[in-house]
């Protein structure tokens, strides 16, 4: 399940971020890549446990905290606290596939990556190239978004960044742990979760098919949640 969600950051939040990352100290990212996608990796990564990084990806998860679509689409558990890359001169990262299990960063905990987001922060007309792919089950689908808005997408994909022949594209880019592990389980949740929210302006909030709807959301949630 592939979900684009809109506005994440408003167009004045996003050049305040990129005031900030434009004078950024940023560094190779092939030195955080995995054994595989260090030999595909041609891109920029700020210092996570420095600013802006730190500040700037608290801001993130604050937003994404009050966004309904994005709640209900990954019934986040955990969050990798974002990180920020830069590609620019050719950059590109080739085809791979995320690591299952991360270490969040100061402590011993771990997490599942259910799902992975990019959230961009350069708008598409001002670079060329550097369209995400995911491939699926329905083939591959190219992602270039406005600044501001946000995609997500399950960590299983095989996915990659196609190379920018012009300009630069700047992301934030992090992964979820979900409540409901399992793709499918969460799609039918996000589905039936997406339908009683546009039900529920048009009926009596007393309406009893609608708190059937409610209550059957609930009772599969609980079936299926980790928590």
């Amino acid at each position: 399940m592939l979900i684009p969600i809109e506005g994440v950051l408003g167009k004045d939040e996003v050049a305040q971020f990129r005031a900030r990352l434009d004078a950024a100290d940023w560094r190779d990212g092939a030195a955080t890549a995995g054994t595989l996608a260090a030999g595909v990796k041609q891109n920029l990564q700020l210092d996570d446990a420095a600013e802006p990084a730190i500040g700037l990806g608290n801001h993130i998860l604050r937003k994404l905290a009050g966004n309904p679509l994005f709640v209900s689409a990954a019934l986040p558990r955990r969050i990798y606290p974002p990180k920020f890359n830069r590609y620019a001169d050719g950059g590109n990262y080739g085809t791979h596939v995320d690591s299952a299990v991360m270490q969040l960063p100061g402590s011993g905990a771990t997490l599942r990556t259910d799902l992975s987001a990019t959230l961009f922060l350069t708008e598409p007309d001002d670079y060329d190239g550097g369209e995400l792919e995911i491939e699926g089950v329905y083939g591959v689908q190219a992602v270039k978004l406005a600044a501001g808005d946000l995609v997500l997408y399950p960590s299983t994909s095989l996915h990659r960044v196609q190379p920018v022949t012009r300009g630069a594209r700047v992301c934030a880019f992090f992964w979820i742990e979900s409540l409901v592990g399992d793709d499918g389980e969460r799609a039918l949740l996000f589905d039936l979760d997406q339908s009683i929210q546009a039900l529920t302006p048009r009926l009596p909030r007393n309406d009893a098919e609608l708190l059937r709807l409610t209550g059957v959301y609930h009772n599969l949630l609980r079936r299926w949640a980790v928590a």
